[in-house]
C-alpha cells in the first residue's frame, strides 16, 4: 500500500457550498498509533498529512499511510504518494517536453519527521476506563437491532454501521472507508470524481426536489433509491426552491469514494436517511483552448499529473499564447502538493501555505524550480464551489500579487484529512489538521475573496474575465513546444 494524503474540499456552506478533496506524495514511514476499540487492539503506522481535499463534493485533504514501517517509498514512482507533514521528498522529474525551459521543480523538506506519539494524557487511558454502563448499553442496542428490527441485520453490518457513526460524529469529513471507497480515493488522485449515480429537479407542483433519474447499479441503484423519490437534504443541508440544480449537483458530488446523507422519502412519505459513497466516477479532463492569444485551461481538480497536463495542453495549441485564464469553478481541491507544483509554474521562491497540525509547528509548503509560466499574465476565476487546493492556489497567486481573482468569494474549506489503511481493503479517514494561506490567513469558513466581484449569470463570467486577462496581454506571445519537435 502507498501513502496518499489528499487536501479536501466540498463541503456546501451557505446557500450553495458543497466541495471535494486531496494532497499526495512519497514518504518515509514511522510507527505511530495503537487504537484499542471494545478490545479489538489494532497497529497503525501513522503520519500527520496534509490535504486532498468529500467533503460533501468535489474535493478534500487525505493521506494513505502504509502499514509496512520498514519500507521507503520509491522516488521515481509517480503512483508514489507523500506525505505532506514529511514535506513531500519526492520531487519533479525534470521536464523534457519544453524547449529550453526545463522544471526541475520539486517539492521538499529536509526536516525532521514529524512526532506522531500519542500524547501521554491519551496513551494512558486504556478501555477499562470506559464506563461498564456504556459497555453494556452498546451490547444491548446490537442485541435489541437483532431481534427487533424489521429487516435482518447480519453482525458485520452492525459493526461496520457502529465504526462508520463514531468517526462521522468526530465531524462531516471524517469516515470508515470500505473496499470500494478505498480503491476510489487511491483512483482519484489520477483524475476521479464521483457521485451518488443520480439527477434531479425541483417541481413546483409538488414543491418539492425529485429524483427523475437513476443511473443502474450506481450507489443510489444499490441503495433503493428510485425515480420519482422526493430529495429533502443533502449532509445538512436542506433543499427547498431557492436552490439551483447546479447546487443540488454539487452538493451530491466529490472526491471518488467520500460519502454522503441523503434524505429521501416516497413522495412526501416517511422521510428516510440514506448513507452513500461517491462511486459512480468519471474522468476529469483539464480542457484548454485559445482565444484571440490567450489561453483558456479549465482545471477541474487538482490530481498528481494536473501540472504535467496543464503543460501539454498548452504545448498541444501550437500557437503563441500572450496570456492565461485559469478557471478553476466548481474545482473542489484535491492533492495539495499538485496545487503547489502548479504554483511553481508561475511563481519562483514563493512560499504557498502553511499546515498546522496538533502537535506541531506549523509547516510551510513553497514553490520550486523554474517558473515557466511566470512571464505570462495570469487571471483565476472562481466561484463559491472552488475550495481546498484550489483556494491554495487562488489565495498565494493573490498575496503575490501574480494574478488577479475574479468571480465570488470561494467554498472556504481548510482542513486536512488523512487515509490511513487498517489492511488492503479498509481504511480510516481522519481530519489531522489545518492550513492557512502562507500568511497565515485563515480559509475554513471564509474562503478567498475576489479582486473583482462578478454577479448574474455565471455563463458570461468566462468572458468578463478575458476581457480582463486581454487589456495585460503581451505584446507577442509565447509559444511551448517539445524539445523534440525543435530538431525536427
Amino acid at each position: 500500500m502507498q501513502p496518499i494524503s489528499f487536501a479536501r474540499s466540498f463541503l456546501s456552506k451557505g446557500l450553495s457550498k458543497s466541495v471535494g478533496r486531496a494532497s499526495v506524495a512519497s514518504t518515509v514511514l514511522q510507527p505511530a498509533i495503537i487504537i484499542g476499540v471494545l478490545g479489538c487492539a489494532m497497529g497503525v503506522n501513522a503520519q500527520a498529512a496534509v490535504e486532498a481535499s468529500t467533503n460533501n463534493n468535489p474535493t478534500n485533504g487525505l493521506q494513505l499511510i502504509s502499514l509496512n514501517a520498514d519500507e521507503i517509498a520509491d522516488e521515481n514512482d509517480a503512483d508514489n504518494l507523500s506525505n505532506i507533514a514529511d514535506m513531500l521528498d519526492v520531487a519533479d522529474e525534470p521536464d523534457d517536453s519544453i524547449d529550453s525551459v526545463p522544471d526541475e521543480s520539486a517539492l521538499t523538506d529536509d526536516a525532521d519527521d514529524i512526532d506522531t506519539d500519542i500524547p501521554a494524557e491519551v496513551a494512558q487511558v486504556s478501555l477499562n476506563a470506559i464506563s461498564p454502563e456504556t459497555l453494556k448499553t452498546f451490547v444491548a442496542v446490537v442485541d435489541l437491532v437483532r431481534r427487533q428490527y424489521v429487516d435482518a441485520v447480519n453482525d458485520e453490518e452492525l459493526f461496520s454501521n457502529a465504526m462508520s457513526g463514531m468517526l462521522t460524529k468526530l465531524d462531516s469529513h471524517a469516515e470508515f472507508l470500505d473496499a470500494e471507497a478505498y480503491e476510489n480515493l487511491r483512483a482519484f488522485t489520477e483524475g476521479d470524481v464521483g457521485d451518488i449515480g443520480i439527477k434531479v429537479n425541483y417541481r413546483p407542483e409538488a414543491g418539492y426536489w425529485v429524483v427523475t433519474e437513476v443511473i443502474d447499479d450506481s450507489p443510489a441503484d444499490k441503495k433503493g433509491i428510485a425515480v420519482g423519490d422526493y430529495l429533502h437534504q443533502v449532509d445538512e443541508f436542506k433543499l427547498d426552491e431557492g436552490r439551483q440544480v447546479n447546487d443540488v449537483e454539487q452538493l451530491l458530488t466529490g472526491i471518488a469514494g467520500t460519502q454522503v446523507d441523503i434524505i429521501t422519502s416516497k413522495a412526501g412519505r416517511r422521510k428516510h436517511t440514506t448513507t452513500l459513497q461517491r462511486n459512480n466516477s468519471h474522468p476529469q479532463i483539464i480542457e484548454t483552448k485559445l482565444v484571440d492569444g490567450i489561453a483558456i485551461v479549465k482545471l477541474p481538480a487538482f490530481q498528481n499529473n494536473s501540472r504535467e497536463k496543464l503543460l501539454e495542453g498548452l504545448i498541444n495549441l501550437n500557437a503563441p499564447i500572450s496570456g492565461i485564464l485559469l478557471d478553476m469553478r466548481d474545482n473542489p481541491g484535491g492533492v495539495l502538493t499538485s496545487a503547489v507544483s502548479v504554483a511553481s509554474l508561475f511563481m519562483d521562491d514563493t512560499d504557498v501555505v502553511q499546515v498546522q497540525a496538533r502537535q506541531n509547528k506549523s509547516r510551510v509548503l513553497s514553490t520550486q524550480g523554474d517558473a515557466i509560466l511566470k512571464p505570462l499574465p495570469l487571471v483565476v476565476l472562481q466561484n463559491r464551489y472552488s475550495a481546498s487546493a484550489a483556494e491554495v492556489l487562488a489565495s498565494s497567486l493573490q498575496a503575490q500579487k501574480r494574478a488577479t481573482i475574479i468571480g465570488e468569494v470561494s467554498y472556504g474549506k481548510g482542513s486536512v484529512q488523512s487515509v490511513i489503511p487498517l489492511n488492503d481493503e479498509q481504511a480510516v479517514k481522519l481530519t489531522v489538521a489545518n492550513y492557512m494561506t502562507a500568511a497565515g490567513k485563515q480559509i475554513d469558513e471564509i474562503g478567498v475573496e475576489p479582486d473583482v466581484t462578478l454577479s448574474g449569470n455565471e455563463n458570461t463570467w468566462e468572458q468578463q474575465a478575458l476581457e480582463l486577462v486581454k487589456t495585460r496581454a503581451l505584446d507577442s506571445g509565447i509559444r511551448f513546444v517539445r524539445k523534440n519537435a525543435t530538431k525536427e
